[in-house]
């Protein structure tokens, strides 16, 4: 009797364990196909997590010490910069960076701030809609499921895409020293792509700047999408993350942040001096780092024996272009003298030639009453 109460305590424990797991398994299912309420909808590829990954904690004016505003302009008909257009087209899964904005924006993941020419200021008040950008630029849309007033959606057409006309972008780049890391970086701000059109009869094109995407927002999608840099590599190991955090892109500085909120252009209207200030702006820039730190004593010795190498090449290259010119103006004075000698024999031989030679004229006889005279005199003195 003992054996057969012992047996089916130990048949029910084991049944309500099952029950047990079971129902917590199927509650663990429910909550993991269940969305959350007020959940968004995530980006294929890039969940909420990533994003969140992605978010930094804005940097006060009080924690940095220095601050650099730059505005460069990418153009992507340089080869260090072909990586954001090519493929105009999607191939394979391949995306150029206009095609993500785009199409991020018209899925009401992304948004877009008014371009504002020096004065950009990045809130809700100067967001853009995305049906008004739309109409601008004369891209054809339509609208699509789901979309509703305050959460508008669109569609578009792959061949409805301008990809091929944005030739170009702005982007805002900072320069900060942050006293919390004690270091200097440049980061990028927003992203601002610029169309390029020419009208109905040709001729050169009008740029358009279309509007600012931020690059925190809109860098999760970047993640995402492997591109290749380098011809000679044809594997895709890097993404326009990289592209952009590794400073492999190549651009000019067109503006800096200024008072008087003025183009590096309007200030230096000459192509020369537009270029020296560019120049001169970029070396400030990667200099200005090296310049907080007092250097080591094996930095000194390596920044001496630099300097003693340069000055005895140079010392080298000016013994060599000293003997190089003694020795041309040892030549120089000979020639110059047998020049000076020839000029100075054709003077004569030409003089003569020119002028007539003297002809000395005889004397006139003197009279015979003088000579007579005289004869008479020396006679009469004998």
């Amino acid at each position: 009797m003992k054996k057969f109460l012992l047996t089916a305590i130990s048949l029910m424990t084991v049944a309500g364990v099952f029950a047990q797991d079971s129902s917590s398994s199927s509650s663990v299912v429910r909550r993991r196909s269940g969305e959350r309420p007020g959940s968004k909808t995530e980006t294929p590829g890039v969940t909420q997590r990533m994003q969140s990954h992605f978010e930094e904690t804005p940097v006060t004016d009080s924690e940095l010490q220095w601050m650099r505003v730059m505005y460069r302009e990418l153009d992507l008909t340089k080869d260090a910069n072909g990586a954001l257009y090519y493929p105009d087209e999607p191939v394979e899964g391949q995306e150029n960076l206009f095609r993500i904005i785009l199409g991020r924006m018209a899925d009401g993941r992304l948004g877009a701030y008014e371009y504002l020419d020096g004065r950009e200021v990045f809130s809700d008040a100067y967001k853009v809609k995305m049906r008004d950008v739309l109409d601008r630029f004369h891209i054809i849309y339509a609208d699509a499921k789901g979309s509703t007033e305050k959460n508008p959606k669109f569609t578009i057409e792959e061949s409805d895409v301008p990809a091929s006309e944005v030739l170009s972008y702005y982007i805002i780049e900072k320069w900060e020293f942050d006293r919390r890391s004690n270091r200097m970086r440049s980061r990028i701000e927003a992203v601002c792509p610029v169309l390029h059109r020419s009208g109905d009869f040709g001729g050169e094109a009008v740029r358009y700047p279309m509007f600012w995407v931020k690059y925190d927002e809109l860098r999760p999608f970047l993640t995402t999408q492997t591109i290749f840099t380098d011809d000679d590599n044809n594997l895709a190991t890097c993404t326009y993350d990289d592209f952009f955090q590794l400073g492999l892109y190549k651009g000019d500085i067109y503006k800096t942040r200024n008072l008087k909120n003025k183009s590096l252009m309007q200030i230096h209207p000459d192509p020369d001096e537009l270029a020296h200030a560019r120049d001169s702006i970029q070396k400030r820039l990667d200099s200005y780092e090296n310049k907080l730190w007092v250097p080591s004593l094996e930095e000194l010795a390596e920044r001496r024996e630099a300097a003693e190498k340069a000055a005895a090449l140079a010392e080298g290259t000016a013994t060599e272009g000293e003997g190089e010119t003694v020795g041309v103006s040892e030549d120089k004075p000979k020639r110059s003298s047998r020049a000076t000698r020839s000029k100075r024999g054709t003077k004569k031989s030409t003089a003569a030639k020119s002028k007539p030679a003297k002809v000395k004229k005889p004397k006139a006889p003197k009279g015979s009453s003088s000579s007579s005279a005289t004869r008479s005199v020396r006679n009469r003195r004998r």
